[in-house]
Formats: C-alpha cells, sequence, structure tokens
C-alpha cells in the first residue's frame, strides 16, 4: 500500500513512521510519501525517518515531495495533517484572543475559529486535488480542528473522508490503567460528542461496564490526569469522564486566568522550541535523538496552564502515554484495505447516531470499520448535560464552514459571538477584525 502524508514533514511524521515500522502483517504500507511545502524540513524529516528505519528489515520506502499532485499520484490512503500559517499562526490567536479577554486556544477557544477560516480554503483545495489525483483513496484527517475539517471536506469527498483523534482512547486507557486493566479485544468504550468535547459514558470488559466501579474511587479518579484536572468529586456528580479539552468549558475563568499570569503562551514557548529543534536537527548527526528529546519537552508541557489553574503541576509518567493516534490510523487502515473488521472512536457522518443531530453532522463516536469504511454505531449517549454544549458548538463549526466555503463575513461573526468561550457580540466582533488585520488569508471574508 502506498501512503501520502500532507503534512510530512510536520513534527508527529515519525510517530506514524514507527507505527508502520511496527506493522510487520501481510498487505502493510510499503512506500510513504511526504508532501510539504518546506523542503528543508522534509530532508531533515527524510534524515529522521532513515534513521527510525535502521536495520528494519523491509521498512517502507520514503520520498519527499513539495508538489501535492506529484505526491499524491497513486496513493490508497492520504493522511491530511497541515497548519495554514504555522505555529506564529497559532500564537498571534492565543495573543488576540487575551488582548480581548477570552482564551485563544487552536482548537476549542477563538483560535479554534479564528484557525478554521484559516485552513478551510487550503483543505478544501487538497480535497479537490485528492479526488482528481487519487480518488479511490481513503483520507484520514489530523488537521485541526478536526471535526470542523473533517465535516468541510466531506463536502468533496463524501464518506472516504474520516477524522481521527487520540484524546477518546488516551482518556479510555488512563481509566482503565487506574482500575488495573488495559485496553484488549474483550473492552468496548462507549463515548460520544464532538472532537475535543466529549464524555466515556462507559468501559465495558467482558461485557461488564466497569465505569460505576471507577466512580465509587475518589483515589482511582484522581490518580490519572483528568480525574485531577476536573477532580473527583466533580466526576462523580456527572458521572461521566469529560474529555480534557472540556476543562476550558468547565474551569473557563481559572483557565484564562492562569493564561494571562504564563510569562508566555502555549504557541509561542512551541514555535521557539520547535525553531530551535529544526536547526539543531539539521545540522545534528543524529537527528532523531533531537526529535526524541524535543518530544518529550512537548509532551511534559501539555496543557500546563490547564494544570496550574488545578493546581495539579507536572505531569506523571503515565499520563505522558498519549492515546496512540498513530496506531488508531494505522488500525483504521487495515480495516479498510483488508476488510478486518475493527471498533474504532472516529470523526465521521452522525447518520442517526445521536438522535438530535442532523446525519450530516460529524460527531466523534464508536464506529464499526471494514473495507466499506467507517460505520457509527447506533445508540451513542451524550449525556443530557451535555446536549446544549455539543448543540451550540455544532452551530459554530457549521456558520464557521458556511463562512470558510462562501466568504461570508456575517456568518464569521456568527461562528465567534455563539461560542461558549466569547461573552459578548462586540467582543466577536473585535476578535473577527483582530483576526482579519493580522491574517492575510482571511482577507475573502467579506
Amino acid at each position: 500500500m502506498r501512503l501520502t502524508m500532507v503534512g510530512g514533514g510536520g513534527f508527529r511524521t515519525p510517530l506514524v513512521y514507527a507505527a508502520l515500522l511496527r506493522d510487520r502483517e501481510p498487505g502493510r504500507v510499503t512506500s510513504v510519501a511526504l508532501v510539504d511545502t518546506d523542503d528543508d524540513r522534509l530532508r531533515t524529516m527524510a534524515r529522521i525517518l532513515a534513521a527510525q528505519a535502521d536495520g528494519v528489515d523491509d521498512a517502507p520506502t520514503v520520498t519527499t515531495h513539495t508538489d501535492a499532485a506529484e505526491g499524491l499520484r497513486g496513493a490508497d490512503f492520504v493522511f491530511s495533517a497541515i497548519r495554514v500559517g504555522g505555529l506564529e499562526g497559532r500564537a498571534h490567536d492565543e495573543l488576540i484572543g487575551l488582548a480581548h479577554g477570552v482564551i485563544g486556544q487552536e482548537t476549542v477557544g477563538f483560535g479554534g475559529v479564528s484557525y478554521a477560516l484559516r485552513t478551510l480554503p487550503t483543505v478544501m483545495h487538497l480535497a479537490d486535488l485528492i479526488k482528481r489525483m487519487a480518488p479511490d483513496a481513503w483520507v484520514i484527517n489530523f488537521t485541526n480542528p478536526a471535526g470542523l475539517v473533517t465535516e468541510a471536506m466531506s463536502h468533496v469527498l463524501g464518506n472516504r473522508v474520516i477524522g481521527i483523534c487520540d484524546s477518546p482512547i488516551g482518556l479510555a486507557r488512563r481509566a482503565l490503567l487506574a482500575l488495573g486493566l488495559e485496553v484488549g479485544p474483550d473492552v468496548e468504550v462507549d463515548y460520544a460528542g464532538l472532537n475535543h468535547l466529549g464524555w466515556v459514558t462507559g468501559l465495558r470488559v467482558d461485557g461488564v461496564d466497569r465505569l460505576p466501579e471507577l466512580l465509587e474511587r475518589p483515589r482511582q479518579i484522581e490518580s490519572f490526569e483528568e480525574g485531577r484536572l476536573f477532580g473527583a468529586e466533580w466526576i462523580r456528580i456527572l458521572g461521566a469522564l469529560p474529555n480534557e479539552y472540556l476543562h476550558y468549558y468547565s474551569s473557563r475563568r481559572e483557565v484564562l486566568h492562569s493564561d494571562q499570569l504564563a510569562s508566555r503562551t502555549r504557541a509561542r514557548y512551541l514555535l521557539e522550541q520547535q525553531n530551535r529543534f529544526w536547526e539543531d536537527a539539521g545540522r545534528a548527526p543524529s537527528p532523531l535523538a533531537v526529535w526524541e528529546a524535543a518530544r518529550l519537552d512537548r509532551e511534559t508541557t501539555y496543557m500546563a496552564t490547564n494544570r496550574d489553574s488545578a493546581g495539579m503541576g507536572e505531569r506523571d509518567e503515565e499520563d505522558l502515554v498519549s492515546g496512540g493516534y498513530e496506531d488508531v490510523a494505522i488500525a483504521l487502515m487495515r480495516a479498510i484495505a483488508h476488510d478486518e473488521r475493527s471498533r474504532l472512536i472516529l470523526n465521521v457522518p452522525n447518520a442517526g447516531t445521536i438522535d438530535w443531530l442532523d446525519d450530516d453532522a460529524v460527531v466523534e463516536v464508536p464506529c464499526i470499520v471494514d473495507a466499506a469504511g467507517a460505520h457509527p454505531i447506533a445508540g451513542a449517549r451524550v449525556p443530557d448535560f451535555g446536549r446544549g454544549l455539543v448543540t451550540t458548538v455544532k452551530y459554530v463549526e457549521r456558520q464557521t464552514i458556511l463562512a470558510g466555503l462562501s466568504g461570508s463575513r456575517p456568518a464569521a461573526l456568527r461562528a465567534l459571538a455563539h461560542h461558549p468561550l466569547i461573552d459578548s457580540v462586540q467582543v466577536a466582533r473585535a476578535l473577527l477584525d483582530g483576526a482579519r488585520a493580522t491574517f492575510p488569508e482571511l482577507s475573502y471574508l467579506a
């Protein structure tokens, strides 16, 4: 199989390649095409992947391309993982948000809308290019905001685009570990919501739901990151395990205050770190070691201001284990390519799964995947207290998509004014004006 990674010069590419190297099953990926606009980063990334492949028999071949059409030709699967405006754009989003007293975070905050408005014209062009150059390819979307971007790309690609995120399975793994269990074929995770806005409502092991058992154990709840972030009392009151990104909603005032006190924003920190990484990796005899050190630093500082607002301190070693989005992606590819029926939590059109959302709304729910694609499992349950938030955020996503596809400034303003983390129309207007003045890419909004 041939895999094309659009945004292949991105920092997380070695995670995907490592998963490909671990896959020794028949019919595995044998060719990887990295597509990126930055030729220097592509060369450095190719060296990192070569170091990973050293000593591995029959490692997937790697080619690099700055011409997307060339890189897409012959692809069986396409990963979309692009960042329009780079980390500089994310840094501007966070500062614009803070200047107006709102959270600027890149997916759930003001930055999510701004980032999407910059990204949508580019991903729609990419969707058209994929349809032309690799019409039979399946597209796995990592580009944030993942649910929103997946829904927009589905206008062109239909059900052949599927969004993935490792937050749900990462939460489930940490919760199971608190019970002394592991994710395996005997475990079924009940989860429902939107990307970065969902809840684990069941942890069934051999058909028995173990979540009630966990909810009765405050010490076990607070043994893992989400438990400490929200607190055992609040999680027990909810009766469900919230995705970590819901902390921005449930503790908006505290997170904003922590952001305001921080010496630099998350994006500014990452921008400085990444600039050092690319400079060091470009000249290092062992760029893989440089990447591994930078990755550990990223993981240990993840959501630092949220942890500060909750008084959590440093991350525990157990919390550094992600959900393994790269392993989810490999499982998804194998299920489709070889009709290996798998249960995965994915971003897909609702198709009646959550009965009060329309069929085309992309949701994050458990799916059965086979050669025909991903099929959401009927009956996904959003807790009653979450219905209003999910409905409102889906409206914000839809208005953002409308703005991105039609150039409608009124739609962009509606998206911002109705955002749960933005508290007035006047602030929404100021945020939009600030974004348009900062980003030339938003000149299309009229």
